[in-house]
């Protein structure tokens, strides 16, 4: 192994997107914790990043929805790491959504609630150390609440919104944040999808971006860069004409 250089958490490792950032940080000289529920699944890619860049590469197992369990997640760990990278998300199909609370529920626990509470608890100690990143991957699903997936979006604008109030409670403090709005990203989650090319980012390609983000000190990243420009275009949109677009 390489001498000890700083380390990343990456939540929701199990994601593509996860597991081009650990390329990516590993690479770049990071001991890397993947995080993830069904961990086990995680040690071939484990056993990779230790062959192929020789860093150190822990699995650690972590369920976004158990909240009770956060703090003993962060103990075990023993030391906080340097970087933590919040990946973790659910996006169920919105009909099921409105007609089953469950399922609504499980999104905003899955893409808002669980995540207040683990960033919340890094945050608190990383400001203890005056020392850290976050970096928190919401979406541009919620700049705007649309017909076709307002409960997810929902989610989306509580992250973003708690992503914006933390970068301001710990400016000055040695702990920045940022903020991540993808677009489409072409996963296992958006596969039967037809989705515009011009629009559509790979996992590899984001994981570039969100890297030099963090390299630049950038609070909000858009990606594609073009997601800027068009979700400008909804959100200024009239609500008269917005709604009869369903979007």
């Amino acid at each position: 192994m390489n001498a000890p250089g700083p380390s990343v958490l990456i939540l929701g490792a199990r994601s593509e997107i996860g597991r081009a950032l650990a390329r990516v940080y590993a690479q770049d000289g990071y001991g890397v914790i993947l995080a993830a529920r069904q961990a086990e699944r995680l040690h071939a890619d484990a056993a990779d990043l230790r062959v192929r860049f020789g860093r150190d590469v822990e699995v650690q197992e972590f369920d976004a929805v158990d909240t009770a369990s956060h703090a003993v997640f962060l103990d075990r760990l023993g030391s906080l790491p340097d970087t933590a990278i919040c990946l973790v998300g659910l996006m169920t199909p919105q009909v099921e959504a409105e007609a089953d609370y469950a399922a609504a529920d499980m999104m905003i626990k899955s893409n808002y609630s669980g995540l207040v509470s683990i960033l919340g608890e890094i945050a608190n100690r990383m400001e203890a150390r005056r020392s850290g990143t976050i970096i928190g991957v919401s979406s541009v699903a919620g700049d705007r609440g649309r017909a076709a997936n307002y409960v997810y979006g929902s989610a989306k604008a509580g992250l973003t919104a708690f992503l914006s109030g933390l970068r301001s409670r710990l400016a000055g403090t040695g702990v920045s944040v940022i903020t991540i709005k993808p677009g489409y990203v072409r996963t296992r989650m958006t596969e039967q999808l037809q989705l515009p090319a011009a629009l559509t980012a790979h996992p590899d390609e984001l994981a570039l971006a969100i890297r030099k983000a963090h390299k630049r000190g950038k609070a909000v990243l858009y990606y594609r860069p073009v997601w800027r420009l068009v979700m400008l275009v909804i959100r200024c949109m009239p609500e008269r004409l917005f709604v009869r677009l369903k979007l």
